[in-house]
């Protein structure tokens, strides 16, 4: 019911950044959370960033804490991901991910029903 579109992806080098975006539509004012999550191939999908819409507590991986910023527009439409100081081992596909109703932790993946269909973000060093 909740429909989510990536965009802002890219190549860029280490110390670069990128903004990453992610349009809602379809029921958004259930909206309990939105996260980032990413993927790098050989690798299990992990949490990157979290915001509660009701409390608008962000929560971060460890990996990106001071560099990635989650952040969200007034209209709830659209949420962002403000990543600075990027370095090689970011490089991987990033998901956007809402849940309505929750259970858990913000960084477990079984908890969001609506993806998005990824972008990928590559880092050279």
């Amino acid at each position: 019911q909740v429909h989510l579109m990536e965009s802002g992806g890219g190549s860029v080098q280490s110390g670069g950044s990128l903004r990453l975006s992610c349009a809602a539509s379809g029921s958004t004012g259930n909206i309990n959370t939105m996260a980032w999550f990413r993927q790098a191939p050989g690798r299990e999908r992990e949490a990157v960033a979290g915001l509660y819409f009701r409390s608008s507590r962000a929560n971060y991986a460890d990996s990106v804490k001071g560099r990635f910023t989650i952040s969200r527009d007034s209209a709830r439409s659209t949420a962002y991901l403000q990543m600075d100081s990027l370095k090689p081992e970011d490089t991987a596909m990033y998901y956007c991910a809402a849940r309505t109703d929750y259970w858990g932790e913000w960084y477990q993946a079984d908890q969001y029903k609506s993806w998005g269909q990824g972008t990928q973000v590559t880092v050279s060093s």
